[in-house]
């Protein structure tokens, strides 16, 4: 490329850098940071998190090593965790639909799995699931810290397309009243048909799809939007520490087959 081709494009570059200077700061944060220093350490960001929480949190205080991972996404990590804006949002619902079961599909570290245990009623359960087997091993040490048994936090590893079909055979349940979608946008659709399918969906279930808007999940909204199926709300937020990069929390409310 030419000196003067590259000038003429100059101000376009410079335009976007600026515009985009935070999805920028993202990338560089989520991207060419992390896959350095995982190269670095041998290890995960969620296990260097986790060496943090057990060194800096108080063992079966929910509430403290919730604060410790905020604490290490801000000022050591961006963890691409829920945060405490969202979460405040999540522990509202969850205390005020007080479900008596609850299934959680994308566990990752387990900072939104904290978020609903600690708020659900007496003798409720969470069933959360994760694909990936070394950040469940991660969730899983960060669940038993804060302090919550398998009977009411029971993690299963493995695909939320093969878990799913499984669930009412081998874990019974037999309907989740509260579904939190936090995995990965572009399965919440064929997630929740599953979910519909398998008839694990009560009448008046509440369902909530987080980063619906940042990266996006379109086809899940069209379809919650138009099928007649669910009441609808949006919770406009922002990303964890980058409040300039607007996302947002879907609630569903099921209303039947139709």
């Amino acid at each position: 490329m030419s000196p003067a081709i590259a000038l003429a494009f100059l101000p376009l570059v410079v335009t976007l850098l600026v515009r985009y200077r935070h999805h920028f700061r993202l990338l560089v944060r989520t991207v060419l940071l992390r896959g350095f220093r995982d190269c670095l350490s041998g290890l995960r960001i969620e296990e260097r998190a986790f060496s943090y929480v057990l060194t800096h949190a108080l063992p079966g205080d929910p509430g403290h090593i919730l604060t410790t991972l905020d604490h290490w996404s801000s000022c050591c990590e961006y963890l691409s965790h829920m945060g405490p804006v969202k979460g405040q949002i999540l522990m509202r619902l969850v205390e005020e639909k007080a479900p008596a079961c609850v299934l959680e599909l994308g566990t990752y570290c387990g900072y939104s799995t904290l978020l609903i245990a600690r708020a659900l009623p007496p003798g409720s359960r969470l069933l959360t699931v994760e694909r990936d087997s070394r950040t469940a091993a991660v969730a899983e040490k960060v669940i038993r810290l804060a302090g919550f048994d398998e009977q009411m936090v029971e993690l299963i590893a493995g695909s939320s397309e093969e878990v799913i079909p499984r669930l009412r055979a081998q874990h019974q349940l037999n309907r989740a009243d509260l579904v939190l979608l936090a995995h990965r946008p572009r399965y919440y659709l064929r997630d929740l048909q599953l979910l519909e399918a398998h008839a694990l969906l009560p009448h008046g279930a509440t369902v909530l799809a987080d980063h619906v808007l940042f990266p996006g999940a379109p086809r899940f909204l069209q379809y919650t939007k138009s099928c007649g199926r669910y009441r609808y709300r949006l919770h406009h937020t922002s990303l964890p520490d980058f409040p300039a990069i607007k996302d947002g929390i879907a609630q569903l409310t099921y209303t039947g087959p139709g």
